[in-house]
């Protein structure tokens, strides 16, 4: 299908998931839960739809689902751009910036300074305040504070250490082309201290961005505590472009030691299924996680979007959207652990309360089966399949006739894929058309898909989110089929049920 395909621009902009409304961005910065409401900031550019004049974007919700923008938060001069960071609440004022009784937010953030700058050229870490609950900021007047005099020393994630080696701000940050994660400390956020390196480790394909570094009880118990590094990485990625990986293993305060490296240094091309990664799609990256959830949850959102064609996707006046959030939590599994991914807000409120289409106990053969009352173009599908003789089966969600984009498994090689070249418009970037693929595991021979559908995405959860595959589609506003389908056998339907959002 081309882009001479009868759809406008408008056609695919999201329902469930948060684009700006006639801007660019891209990196979300600055997550925060504060005074009950959820901020997301995000890398913007305010005076066009593709990427440029980087400042940080701003948006609330009260719920993970509904957003809404405000204004330009911390924006771009004649002297810097403002890259990706992060947002904390400084309630003990130990930057100075509030009062005891009125403690500030406090941004941190990379400055990437400009030609007429006295820092030309190096990328150095500034920080921005605010007194009115994250509304309106202003920069510190002594930035940058952490200057490594590097042209790559990026998105400083800063979170609050509590442990055995003291009490202080830990800022988690990258030189990007060294593919090495920097860890810092701080007692006022202003002057920093050097605490460790990690890194070169696993994939090393592209440049290393937007690190994160938390602790989760393994399979929910308080008192199995392992620690979790994110990093992202351009290119690099499983099914080629941007990607985000994850190491599991202890921080002590100054150093994080990993348990799952599988590569020292560089990465082995032939091993890259082996690394331990965030989503294995196409379309999510530059994955960071809330500062101060309620009841110690973990909430991520990514950028739903890949650097190899970003800046071409066929949406105007906006370009880009937001992942779900999302609550990970940490699983053992054979000897290791693995993050499991959740949809964190309820879109049941978006709906009906009950499935508008369910069925169950079916075989199907070989072929395409539309199924009639199950058409939608923002959804929910839930379905548990068992393969037989079908070389591959699952799911053509967003179809017209045999067209659509395909979600299914491929049992005898244990993967599962996601099949976009039929997706709708795919060819205003050479590199869009793909069939992307990840391991998965049966649960005595069934497996079971999670599928959120939305005007210009699938969002996939399979096995109960151990493993998640995240895609941009730009089907026609007519394509809204919802079929089965099997390839060179049978299969069993076990049961599937559709809930319908809009």
């Amino acid at each position: 299908m081309t882009a001479a395909t009868a759809t406008t621009a408008e056609t695919f902009r999201p329902a469930l998931h948060y684009a700006a409304r006639n801007t660019w961005l891209n990196d979300p910065n600055g997550l925060i839960f504060h005074d009950g409401v959820y901020h997301l900031y995000y890398q913007n550019n305010p005076l066009d739809n593709v990427w440029g004049n980087m400042s940080w974007g701003h948006a609330t919700s009260p719920d993970l689902l509904t957003w809404t923008e405000h204004p330009v938060a911390i924006t771009c001069d004649d002297e810097e751009d403002i890259f990706s960071g992060s947002i904390v609440f400084d309630r003990d004022n130990t930057s100075g910036f509030g009062t005891d009784s009125a403690p500030p937010l406090v941004a941190i953030y990379t400055s990437a300074f400009k030609p007429g700058s006295a820092h030309h050229g190096v990328q150095a870490q500034s920080l921005a305040y605010s007194l009115d609950g994250g509304y309106t900021w202003t920069k510190h007047a002594a930035n940058p504070v952490l200057n490594r005099g590097s042209a790559e020393f990026r998105d400083p994630k800063v979170l609050r250490y509590d442990g055995g080696a003291g009490s202080y701000w830990v800022m988690v940050a990258v030189e990007a082309t060294d593919f090495q994660v920097v860890l810092y400390k701080s007692k006022d956020l202003k002057d920093w201290e050097l605490l460790s390196t990690f890194g070169p480790a696993n994939a090393t394909g592209g440049v290393w961005e937007c690190p994160d570094l938390f602790p989760l009880p393994v399979d929910g118990d308080p008192n199995d505590l392992q620690w979790v590094l994110t990093v992202n990485l351009n290119p690099g990625g499983p099914n080629s472009g941007s990607a985000g990986q994850y190491f599991v293993g202890d921080f002590d305060g100054t150093t994080f030691s990993s348990a799952t490296t599988v590569t020292d240094g560089l990465q082995d091309p032939d091993r890259l299924g082996e690394y331990l990664w965030l989503d294995w799609g196409r379309d999510y990256y530059a994955a960071v996680s809330f500062s101060e959830a309620p009841d110690n949850r973990r909430l991520m959102i990514g950028w739903m979007n890949n650097w190899q064609y970003a800046n071409e996707i066929p949406t105007s006046p906006w370009r880009s959207t937001m992942s779900m959030v999302r609550e990970v939590s940490l699983q053992s599994m054979d000897g290791s652990w693995r993050l499991v991914q959740q949809v964190a807000g309820d879109p049941a409120p978006l709906a009906e309360q009950t499935p508008s289409f369910t069925l169950a106990a079916v075989e199907i053969s070989d072929g395409h089966h539309v199924l009639d009352g199950a058409a939608g173009s923002v959804q929910r599908i839930e379905l548990a399949l068992t393969p037989g003789t079908a070389e591959e089966c699952g799911l053509i969600v967003r179809g017209d006739g045999a067209q659509g984009t395909r979600i299914g498994i491929r049992p005898a090689d244990d993967r599962i894929v996601v099949d976009r070249r039929e997706s709708g418009q795919t060819d205003f970037h050479g590199s869009f058309a793909s069939v992307d693929t990840a391991p998965i595991r049966t649960t005595d021979g069934t497996y079971e898909l999670t599928v959120y559908v939305d005007r210009c995405s699938v969002e996939v959860f399979a096995q109960g989110g151990q493993v998640t595959l995240t895609e941009l589609i730009f089907p026609a506003a007519t394509s809204t089929a919802v079929s089965l389908y099997a390839v060179g056998g049978t299969a069993t339907i076990n049961n599937l049920s559709v809930t319908q959002y809009a």
